[in-house]
């Protein structure tokens, strides 16, 4: 018999289980012999609407939704057998409560899915056992109540249980060591290669193809829009061209190797490691059990057929394979399972099921699973070729997100769009570096560990010591030397604030997370004081920054057909602009400025970099005239921020800045000490007086000393990104990406004053000018929580859910403390559904104000809230 009763037995296990452990992919592939296409005997097809390319879960469920769309003409190809790739170790569990939202209405959606088709098909079943989290700290028992708060509201019924409650669904727990359980009764298992053939089978009986053993060799291209961008024109297999205008990349393990077939290369952020699982056989087990999830063990178990348990998890620190590449052998196969690596899991296992130290262990499984630089999914079309679609990245959870992605890629490929908002699991949210093997490598044995990772707020902190340092502005180590606590978006380093007693500031590890009142609040006050009444420096070098130009005024043009506000003013004014979508939604939020003649700068924010190249490449005029270039990276943008900003300014330049002479929202080219060339635009992004100055790279460092050295006699002080959020949300400025998306229009943000839709023509125009005549369904608002005490209670840090009178109507999008209003300040979107159909109703003045009592849901407690239509007056007292 096979045993794990202690440490003492594992050598003996490894040697015993080295001789005995079962070929689960033989058996596996003597299952999917009976679902064969008989694919040698079909026509070879020259030409489709779409071809998929990936013949897992993921890619049949994409085939099937398009069947149920209507698309007939459309291939499926995969190098192999359907089913021979995750899809054959795939332990099955359907959870349905994700990270993010989109992967959560992706989860609850395929959960709905399974269910419904199983009484379609007898060989389907989805087993609706029902799911506990367990909670084995109060830090863990926090975050499941937050967890719960913002999850009922999406439509997923969920409980808080006891550890008594927990005990009763499943007696063989150990649970003396936890503070209770979250149980989602809609989570369950499937078998994954039932619902993979069923899709695929439903998927051809509609007409579509399926190809086996057809290797995708290139994904071709042809160059349009003058050669701006480039599109899809065809796949070059093993078994011949087929000619197609849109092409999916379902491609599992091997989606990053598919992306470089191509020219120009499609990135896809994607690394394979080592993923286990282990079988035991029954040891007295009862006859069915919820699936369980021992986050702080980092492991999860569910009822085996017959009688058995089977476990896995997510280690703190994974073991990358794969580096080179994928071998071209690694079909139907699992990897021989370093049971060393694997042991700390099964002691976590053996700890919270103690009945299983006597178990006989019938298999323990090594697969290989996709991991991603940031634990999201990677959906949506790619950057780089127009109609290249990427539906990959599940990391290990292929069960529970396979019918959403299907789903919706299929709708993204049908209409364009979807009506969620996808940008958290957006592939164009990566940069280049991401997809640097070497980076991939070394963050995604980080990634497989924050699957069960406490997420304590970071407000922009990253959670990875992996992949730093890698986007740094000029002023990077000399900000460091002065106390700079650095976080990390989309790979640049930016200045959270400063307090040289908090380098080491990584929360999982550092002992200094927290869901209250954080460590460095003084500090920020401190730097929130300054901007507001004296002078402070930020470092906002990492905004993303394009410069467009044409020789005549082909660009005014452009621009003007892209931008809802008016960009055609004299040089050096600037705009703050959105760029709509067909449906007037935000593309894009940006600063612009006619630096020269038929010469642009566009500032958008970091997040933006790779999207908005895309949304601004593809629109293009044919004949090439225009001329964009990244020039992030030329200049460094430094902020100067406060009423006394203007004198100590004054003091380095000839330039007058007297608001006569140089006026707010303008931009001119001025001298900083001995430095010239700077783009100083009198704006700060945080309604306070000041200056942006863009200064070329080579002067950045004696651009910034010269300010520290005469500003001491103004109290100058360094300023990072937390104060400037506290700003901000103050005065109620949308960020795109945190409260701004393509989803919402300017009439529901209080923007309409920035769109010239009577003057001048533009993308969306028409979609504004009906809703213009509607009233909004939905309205961008300020809550000041009444009843919180910042010492005692837990903070708002965005996604808590907003009641009015007793009933769900919005989420917060982001929120701080507010150094002026000494409240907690949240902000975010109110809407009103009709209690009877749970139609979106439009709103009302007297609706939003009118005996209306708000309340802020923090993890399950409710805080009293004021709301603010516009933004408050902050002429206070401050001391």
């Amino acid at each position: 018999m096979i045993i794990i009763k202690s440490t003492q037995n594992f050598k003996k296990f490894k040697q015993i289980l080295s001789k005995t452990r079962v070929n689960s992919s033989i058996s596996q592939l003597k299952i999917n012999e009976s679902y064969s296409t008989d694919s040698e005997t079909e026509s070879f097809p020259l030409s489709a609407r779409v071809v998929i390319c990936g013949g897992g879960l993921i890619g049949t469920s994409i085939a099937y939704h398009l069947a149920q769309l209507g698309f007939k003409d459309a291939v499926l190809l995969t190098r192999n057998t359907l089913g021979s790739g995750s899809s054959l170790y795939s332990t099955g569990v359907v959870g349905t409560i994700k990270s993010s939202t989109p992967e959560t209405l992706f989860s609850k959606y395929s959960a709905s899915l399974y269910e419904k088709l199983q009484m379609k098909a007898p060989n389907l079943k989805y087993d609706k056992v029902g799911s506990i989290g367990l909670a084995a700290t109060k830090d863990r028992w926090y975050t499941i109540k937050r967890l719960l708060s913002e999850s009922r509201p999406q439509g997923i019924d969920c409980h808080l249980l006891s550890s008594d409650e927990c005990l009763e669904k499943f007696p063989f727990l150990r649970v003396d060591d936890i503070e209770g359980g979250l149980w989602i009764p809609g989570d369950g298992t499937i078998s994954t290669n039932d619902y993979l053939n069923y899709f695929s089978d439903e998927a051809k009986k509609h007409g579509i193809k399926i190809i086996e053993n057809c290797e995708v060799k290139n994904v071709l291209v042809r160059k349009t829009k003058g050669g701006h961008y480039f599109k899809v024109r065809g796949v070059q297999t093993n078994r011949g061209d087929i000619e197609c205008d849109i092409f999916v990349n379902a491609a599992g393990i091997r989606a990053r190797e598919l992306g470089k077939l191509s020219e120009p290369r499609v990135k896809v952020p994607i690394h394979s490691c080592e993923h286990y699982h282990c079988i035991l056989k029954p040891f007295g087990m009862p006859e069915t059990m919820p699936v369980i999830r021992d986050y702080d063990g980092h492991i999860y178990m569910k009822y085996q057929p017959g009688g058995g348990i089977l476990f896995g998890g997510f280690e703190k620190e994974a073991k990358p394979i794969f580096h080179e590449n994928v071998p071209k052998e690694f079909e139907n196969s699992t990897l021989d399972p370093d049971l060393d690596h694997f042991y700390p899991l099964i002691k976590n296992f053996i700890n919270r099921v103690p009945g299983s130290v006597d178990a006989e262990i019938e298999k323990v499984v090594c697969g290989a699973e996709s991991f991603t630089p940031d634990t999201k999914l990677i959906i949506g079309e790619s950057a780089e070729i127009d109609n290249y679609f990427v539906a990959a990245g599940s990391n290990a959870d292929t069960a529970s997100l396979a019918g959403g992605i299907g789903k919706y890629t299929a709708e993204l490929i049908a209409f364009g769009e979807t009506d969620i908002q996808l940008w958290p699991i957006d592939i164009r949210r990566f940069v280049k570096l991401h997809n640097n093997r070497k980076f991939l490598r070394d963050r995604v044995r980080e990634t497989v560990g924050k699957q069960y990772s406490l997420k304590y707020p970071t407000y922009g902190m990253s959670l990875y010591k992996t992949g730093r340092k890698l986007r740094t502005s000029p002023l990077h180590t000399r900000l460091l030397a002065n106390g700079a606590v650095y976080g990390e978006i989309l790979g640049y380093e930016r200045p959270l604030l400063f307090d040289k007693n908090l380098k080491d500031f990584f929360y999982e590890d550092s002992g200094k997370g927290t869901f209250g009142k954080p460590q460095w609040f003084e500090k920020v006050q401190e730097e929130y004081m300054a901007c507001r009444k004296g002078v402070a420096v930020m470092d906002m070098s990492s905004f993303t920054k394009f410069e467009l130009k044409s020789a005549g005024r082909e660009v005014v043009d452009f621009l003007q057909q892209i931008c809802s506000n008016d960009i055609d003013c004299p040089i050096g004014h600037v705009v703050h602009t959105g760029m709509q979508n067909h449906r007037g939604g935000y593309e894009n939020d940006c600063s612009v400025v006619q630096t020269e003649p038929n010469c642009f700068l566009i500032i958008s924010p970091v997040t933006q970099q790779t999207r908005s190249m895309k949304w601004l490449s593809e629109h293009f005029p044919e004949d090439g005239r225009v001329l964009m270039s990244d020039v992030t990276s030329l200049y460094a943008a430094i902020n100067v921020v406060g009423p006394k900003a203007v004198e100590l300014l004054s003091e380095l330049t000839d330039e007058s800045l007297s608001t006569t002479d140089f006026h707010p929202f303008t931009c001119k080219e001025i001298d900083v000490g001995y430095a010239s060339g700077i783009k100083a635009m009198r704006l700060t992004h945080t309604g306070e007086d000041g200056f942006m100055l863009y200064v070329p790279t080579e002067y950045s460092l004696h651009v910034y000393d010269t300010l520290m050295e005469k500003g001491k006699n103004y109290g100058i002080l360094n300023a990072g990104y937390y104060a400037l959020r506290s700003l901000r949300i103050e005065k109620m400025f949308a960020f795109w990406g945190q409260d701004l998306d393509k989803k919402t229009n300017p009439y529901e943000c209080n923007r309409e004053y920035r769109v010239k839709i009577e003057s001048k023509d533009f993308i969306g125009k028409m979609a504004l000018m009906q809703l213009r005549d509607q009233r909004v369904k939905r309205k961008f608002v300020q809550f000041l929580l009444e009843d919180h005490n910042i010492y005692q209670d837990p903070w708002p840090w965005g996604g808590e859910s907003i009641y009015r009178n007793d009933k769900f109507c919005g989420f917060v999008t982001s929120a701080s403390y507010g150094f002026s209003l000494r409240k907690q300040v949240c902000l975010g979107f109110v809407h009103y559904y009709d209690e009877k159909t749970g139609e979106l109703m439009p709103l009302t003045m007297e609706y939003m104000t009118k005996n209306a009592h708000y309340e802020i849901d923090i993890a399950g407690k409710r805080y009293r809230a004021k709301i603010n239509l516009y933004p408050p007056n902050l002429n206070l007292s401050l001391k």
